[in-house]
């Protein structure tokens, strides 16, 4: 697929009415050839990617945001798309709304939430997808994380078509590392609507058990996953990627000014801080705002963020108004 030297374009596809295509039928092939080419050009629209950064940004005057235009390669979910995920696991009905819920209960409810920000944004075309945590760390085991049998992951993947819906594979490596698993999804990470969620607090790379130290990457870590990714989207001819990273301190993520940029993956910072929404609020300031990437998300705990001293979830309306605008949100 090929990559053109310009911003970003969204190809959109033009239907000919009957007139112009009984006259394209008289043209050598030459001419139909280059009247293609060109209408293909005026199809990609600078203008309009660079008014929805803006939009995204959101009155920024820091000059943080938008982020430095890039090449992005044709079929990006973003900056036009805003993805609601349900996240969890089938195992556990304690690590998410995906595994809580039944299943014909939990995909009309992701599908509420979707309506929901299609309602409150209409700025951006809502994707519903499952994010669902296809390594888990634990405390036991040599590597301390135990990886999800493929007929579940194939579950999830099902379930996702059925509504249309993106899959994202979250990795918690434990003591593992992102070169040792990451490679073990491909047969799944080749398939064009799943993408890729890897999470610092659960990389324990001083040897601690996880759930007892907030864990870390380093941006030489984090762009393994992105050429990982890159050279898959490269290899099969797919649309860019997308790369989930969840922080929520600062010790996370570290040297986030060298995480690449690259047209096939989009890298999403996605604040994964649970509390009322002062603290929320707080923490996306500190570590998201101040520190951009590419793209940023948000995640809203159904439980956690209605603990003591709860100010409510956050709704879409409110979301919105924040500087950039996520266009991730993940329910848990």
């Amino acid at each position: 697929m090929k990559i053109f030297p310009a911003i970003f374009f969204f190809a959109f596809i033009f239907s000919c009415n009957s007139s112009g295509s009984q006259n394209s039928e008289n043209k050598d092939s030459l001419t139909v050839k280059k009247e293609a080419t060109e209408n293909k050009a005026k199809a990609f629209d600078t203008a309009a990617y660079r008014n929805q950064l803006t939009y995204i940004a959101n009155g920024d005057t820091t000059g943080k945001w938008p982020v430095k235009e890039r090449f992005v390669k044709e079929g990006a979910i973003f900056p036009f798309h805003r993805v609601v995920a349900f996240y969890g696991n089938l195992y556990s009905t304690k690590m998410g709304i995906l595994g809580e819920l039944p299943k014909k209960e939990m995909l009309e409810k992701l599908q509420g939430e979707v309506a929901e920000w299609q309602k409150a944004d209409s700025n951006f075309k809502v994707m519903p997808a499952l994010h669902y945590i296809a390594l888990t760390a634990q405390q036991g085991g040599d590597k301390k994380r135990l990886r999800m049998p493929f007929h579940q992951i194939d579950s999830i993947y099902n379930w996702a078509q059925e509504i249309g819906a993106l899959t994202f594979l979250d990795v918690q490596v434990g003591w593992s590392t992102l070169e040792e698993e990451l490679p073990l999804l491909e047969k799944y990470l080749k398939l064009p609507t799943v993408h890729l969620g890897i999470d610092p607090e659960f990389s324990m790379k001083f040897g601690d058990l996880p759930g007892k130290r907030i864990g870390t990457y380093d941006a030489k870590d984090i762009n393994y996953a992105v050429n990982f990714l890159a050279d898959i989207v490269k290899k099969y001819d797919l649309p860019p990627k997308v790369l989930v990273v969840h922080r929520f301190t600062q010790g996370m993520v570290t040297n986030y000014q060298n995480i690449k940029m690259v047209p096939e993956v989009q890298v999403v910072m996605d604040m994964d801080g649970w509390g009322n929404k002062t603290l929320k609020r707080s923490t996306w300031l500190r570590y998201i705002y101040k520190e951009p990437v590419d793209y940023t998300g948000f995640k809203i705990f159904y439980k956690n963020d209605l603990k003591k001293e709860s100010q409510g979830l956050y709704s879409p309306e409110e979301l919105s108004k924040f500087t950039p605008r996520p266009v991730y949100i993940q329910y848990q």
